[in-house]
Formats: structure tokens, C-alpha cells, sequence
């Protein structure tokens, strides 16, 4: 094991012993012998049952065989989530054959951040996970199941699905993707056409020809974002099958895969010959190892928010230096877009997963010591699926990467780090994703360009306003704010700004998301603008140094003195926060974390 990330973990491990241990005590107590259905009385079991299959019914009245909840995100306006219409019945069908029952718990909301770029929409975005998180504790607490199964796979989903099911950490809980697309438009000629369309040279059919070129068929996004982000975890923290992340929608693969998965949950249920909680599969080392994942691949991030929340649900306690830590001793293995011009299907057959793992095992980089579905040991995950016969098996994935232009090995790594650092100073604290950003603009000092909302700067840029060296300052876009919107329309114009040659850069309070290019970006900034953070005393001119190699974030005010004694400007809240449903998430705003805890609407220590 790499000392330095022994450090690290134990340091999480110390830090965390109280919650963790009160965690696990309260996730012990609500282990029931038997199935769980059995402490129901008859009128609680009736209501239960009243809408099963017969067969299902006398199974669960029987009270012998274990019973597996389903929660689903399916709806068919998400590519990603479409395929999940089928899956209830797959997972039904392959639940008798293994001499179970399985019920559809509950369904969660699912958005896209794809679709609300820009929007109002976006705006209860990263809420949805908190929903989310909500809508699955709701889900499972009728307290029937043994355990459960989770479909879900984009931004705030997977986050929102394991922060719920941590709740009921005395179950085991397998997560079943869906898989990406089929690859569409090549991601440089995408890029090239977004920026094309940004700079007027295109119109809006040229775009759109292009965007439904790449976004074409049932299936995740093929761009290394949040949602493949989520997959990556959901295997590297073992609760995925081996290997089941990246598999194709509509293969026969992908269906032995959900059965596989089904069949996997009797075994490791409550009563099942493998008994496997989550909360002994989330553990200290488990985050460690997600936090390297992101950092080996490039990852989302989002993550900085998604991670930290999902740990404080398992009683563990993780903060941005942790992710600093072990960005700077895990180098970058993959090369997937916005990182290269790879895609995921890419990566997959570039070796995928299992050769990703078996890389950084052996470099000592990540934990073996771990329990997954799989039982001990992450070395299980070494593994991909192949079909025969019309089921799953696994054999050993290749020794090593089979295109070391998309997945390389330690020794020869892309980077020496994970690309992902944090920048303080007397701006706070926020984190910049470097990894596609060239080494030329990792250092930018330029004047201040302040916005209150990114409207604000794409009129300018539309205005010619924006043609030279500046920073541009976006705040008020923290969760307490706004609920922390995605800013990744504005990517496009600094881009072709910084294509220009004029040295640019972002500094916000809010999210630029898994598609963070190449312009450098400080973001997740805190504390935020709209509780008097640093960001609320900028004024147009200042003078602002981003320098991603040192971590320095630094002012000069544009009339002299002392930046600490400058009055801050004070939110005014938007009245565009009401309507579209807005106005029903003002307890969030109102009562979430920094986004350096997550920014959760809610303290979670792990509650069972």
C-alpha cells in the first residue's frame, strides 16, 4: 500500500471513529432475524401483498423465501433511464428462478442536467439528490425487504439513490446500471460545432444536427461526465457486479448482467447464504478508494459534492484536502472526454474497469482489504463479464490496457497527479479540474469581470464586451443561493475566448460539472457569496492571480488596501426563484450545508 494513502486513510479513519461507530451500532440494531416482513402483523403483511402475482404472493405469505425491494428511476425522457422500463419484470422473473420475491419499492425522480442546462430547472438540481435520498428511505421503510436493488445511473441519482439506501444500512444493496449508448458524432467535431454556433458562424439547425448526432439512442451520455463518473464509483466502491458498468442497453450481455445481479442479492440477503450490508461495504477504505478512482480517470466533479455526502450517510467524515491529498499520489490512467477525445464505449474496450482496478491495486493505490457484493476483496472486480450460454460469467479481464491512448498504466500515466486540486486564499476555498487544461493556462492574472448570474456573461460575450485578459467572477450561484446550478454554457464562449488567445479563467460559487474543459475554473467556492463570502467584496478591475500549480487564489484591490476590510455586496435574492416549482425548495436553500460538506439540505450521520 502507498504510505501516503495509508496516511490519508487512516487520518479519515481517526477522524471519523465517533460517527462511524454510532453508524454501524444503529445499523447492527435493525438487523432482523429472519425476513423482515416477518415482524409485520397480518393486516401489514395483507396491504404488502395485495397487488403481487399469486405465485409471489404465497411465496411472501410463506414467509420462507427472501424478498428484494426494487428502486427504480426509470422514466423514458432520460436516455439513460429508459431502458429501466423492462427491468422490474426481468428482475421479478430472475428472482423465482433463485427462489425469491421482488417488488417495486418505490420510483425517484430522475432530471437531466443536460436538458435543464441554463434553465430555471437547474436550479433544483443538485436538491434532486436530497429527494432523491428522501424518496428512497420513504421507499424502503415500509420494511419488507432483504434487500434491494438500485437502478439509477446519472448525476445526481446514483448519489441521491446511496445516501437513501445508507439509511437502511443493515440491507445488502446492489446498484444495477443500464449502460451508455452506442458512440455517436465524434467528441472533437461536437466541440467544434458548439463553438462554431457560440461565435454566430453556425445557426441553430447546424447545432442541433449535431447535438442529436451525439446524443442519439437509449443510454448514458458516452462523455466521461457525471453519470460514467457514478459508474465508475459504484465498481470501485464494489457494488456494482464486476465489470457491469459500461456494457451496452439492449444487449443480451447487459440482460445476463441484471439477472446476474438479481441472483447476486438472494445469495447476500439477510437470510441468504452471504450476508453483505452496505454499511460494511461503504466503509473508510471504500471512499478512499472512490476519491482515487475519480482522480485516476479524471472524473467529475461534481464528485467534491457527491462524495463527502455520501460518506457523512455512512458516518464518515472526508473534506477537500483529503481529495487535494490524493489527487497529488494518483496519476491520471485514462484519457476519456472532456480529458481526450475517447469515450467511454472506448475505455471499455480499451480494457475497462477490471484493468483500471488490477492497475492501481498493484501500484498499491488502492484497497484489496475491502468488502464488495462480491464478498472479500476488490480484487473480485478484476473480473469482466462475458456471456455464455445465455448467462454471465466472468473470467480475468487483460493484463493490461489494449489502447494506451485511452487507459495506460501507472509507469506511464497521462499525468503524474489526478488533476484535481483545491485553490485557496482570501477568495476561500473552492477545487479546479486541470486535467484537460493545457499547462500554459494553469497560471492566469488578470483583471476581475464580476457577474451576478451567467446570463450576465454570455451578454457580454455576446456584446464583444469580454475580448481580453479577465477573470470572470460568477456569484450567487451557491446552494444556498440557488441552489448551486451548473454553469456549463458558459465553457463554450470562454473557450472560443481563450481559443484567441487572451488569457481567461472562472471563479464561482457555483458548478461547471463532469464536462469542466479546458478553461481553468475555480469552482464550488466557499463559503458562498450569498452568506458573505469572499466572492461578495470583488468589484470589476480587481486584479485575481488562479495559479493551479501552487493553489493560490489570491486579490489586489483595483484602489489599493486591504481586501478583509471591503464591505461585501448583499445577496438579493432572485424572484425568478419562484415559479417552476422553485419556490417549494426555499427549505433547502435555507438549511444546506457548504458545498464542501456536500452541500446536503440535510446533517446525515448515517441514519438506519
Amino acid at each position: 500500500m502507498n504510505p501516503k494513502l495509508q496516511q490519508i486513510t487512516d487520518r479519515i479513519i481517526e477522524r471519523s471513529k465517533e460517527s462511524r461507530k454510532d453508524y454501524l451500532q444503529l445499523t447492527k440494531s435493525n438487523r432482523m432475524d429472519g425476513p423482515a416482513r416477518a415482524g409485520l402483523s397480518a393486516g401489514n403483511q395483507a396491504h404488502a401483498y395485495a397487488g403481487c402475482a399469486l405465485q409471489d404472493k404465497k411465496a411472501l405469505m410463506g414467509a420462507s423465501w427472501p424478498n428484494i425491494g426494487i428502486v427504480t428511476s426509470y422514466n423514458d425522457m432520460l436516455s439513460a433511464h429508459a431502458p429501466y422500463a423492462s427491468y422490474p419484470e426481468l428482475i421479478k422473473q430472475a428472482a423465482r428462478e433463485v427462489s425469491a420475491t421482488a417488488q417495486v419499492a418505490g420510483g425517484v425522480p430522475a432530471m437531466c442536467d443536460g436538458v435543464t442546462q441554463g434553465k430555471d430547472g437547474m436550479e433544483m438540481s443538485l436538491f434532486s439528490r436530497d429527494v432523491i435520498a428522501m424518496g428512497t428511505a420513504i421507499s424502503l421503510s415500509h420494511n419488507t425487504y432483504d434487500a434491494g436493488l438500485f437502478l439509477g445511473i446519472c448525476d445526481k441519482i446514483v448519489p441521491g439513490l446511496l445516501i437513501g439506501a445508507l439509511q437502511f444500512g443493515h440491507l445488502p444493496a446492489i446498484f444495477v446500471p443500464a449502460g451508455p449508448m452506442p458512440s455517436g458524432l465524434p467528441n472533437k467535431e461536437k466541440i467544434r460545432i458548439r463553438q462554431l454556433y457560440a461565435e454566430g458562424k453556425i445557426g441553430r439547425d447546424e447545432l442541433l444536427k449535431a447535438e442529436t448526432e451525439s446524443y442519439h439512442s437509449p443510454g448514458t451520455c458516452t462523455f466521461y461526465g457525471t453519470a460514467n463518473s457514478n459508474q465508475m464509483l459504484m465498481e470501485i466502491m464494489g457494488l456494482h457486479l464486476p465489470g457491469a458498468a459500461f456494457i451496452n442497453p439492449g444487449t443480451p450481455l447487459r440482460t445476463a448482467l441484471t439477472k446476474a445481479a438479481t441472483h447476486r442479492a438472494k445469495q447476500i440477503s439477510t437470510f441468504g447464504d452471504e450476508y453483505i450490508p452496505i454499511a460494511e461495504i461503504v466503509s473508510e477504505k471504500a471512499i478512499v478508494n472512490a476519491i482515487v478512482g475519480l482522480m485516476a480517470t479524471g472524473g467529475s466533479t461534481n464528485h467534491a459534492l457527491h462524495i463527502p455526502a455520501i460518506a457523512a450517510a455512512a458516518g464518515i467524515i472526508v473534506n477537500w484536502d483529503d481529495f487535494d491529498e490524493i489527487s497529488k499520489i494518483t496519476p491520471l490512467l485514462t484519457k476519456i472526454y472532456p480529458n481526450g477525445q475517447a469515450d467511454v464505449n472506448h475505455f471499455q474496450a480499451a480494457g475497462g474497469m477490471g484493468v483500471l482496478i488490477q492497475e492501481l491495486l498493484s501500484a498499491g493505490l488502492l484497497h484489496d482489504d475491502v468488502t464488495t457484493v462480491m464478498g472479500q476483496g476488490l480484487r473480485n472486480h478484476t473480473q469482466e463479464p462475458v456471456l455464455e450460454d445465455e448467462k454471465a460469467v466472468w473470467r480475468p479481464c487483460p493484463e493490461k490496457g489494449l489502447d494506451d491512448n485511452v487507459l495506460t498504466t501507472v509507469s506511464k500515466p497521462f499525468r503524474e497527479d489526478g488533476g484535481l486540486a483545491v485553490l485557496k486564499g482570501q477568495l476561500g476555498r473552492g477545487v479546479i479540474k486541470v486535467s484537460a487544461v493545457k499547462r500554459e493556462h494553469h497560471l492566469v492574472k488578470a483583471p476581475a469581470v464580476v457577474f451576478n448570474s451567467q446570463d450576465e456573461m454570455i451578454e457580454a460575450f455576446k456584446n464583444g464586451d469580454l475580448d481580453h485578459d479577465f477573470v470572470a467572477v460568477v456569484r450567487f450561484q451557491g446552494p444556498g443561493a440557488n441552489g448551486m446550478p451548473e454553469l456549463h454554457k458558459l465553457t463554450p464562449p470562454l473557450g472560443v475566448l481563450q481559443d484567441k488567445g487572451f488569457k481567461v479563467a472562472l471563479v464561482t460559487d457555483g458548478r461547471m460539472s463532469g464536462a469542466s474543459g479546458k478553461v481553468p475554473a475555480a469552482i464550488h467556492m466557499v463559503p458562498e457569496a450569498a452568506k458573505g463570502g469572499p466572492l461578495s467584496k470583488i468589484r470589476t478591475g480587481d486584479l485575481i492571480t488562479l495559479n493551479a500549480t501552487t493553489g493560490e487564489l489570491s486579490v489586489e484591490l483595483l484602489e489599493g488596501g486591504l481586501f478583509e476590510s471591503r464591505p461585501s455586496e448583499a445577496f438579493k435574492p432572485n424572484q425568478k426563484l419562484l415559479g417552476f416549482g422553485r419556490d417549494l425548495f426555499d427549505v433547502f436553500r435555507a438549511s444546506c450545508s457548504s458545498a464542501e460538506h456536500g452541500g446536503a439540505s440535510f446533517q446525515s450521520s448515517g441514519g438506519s
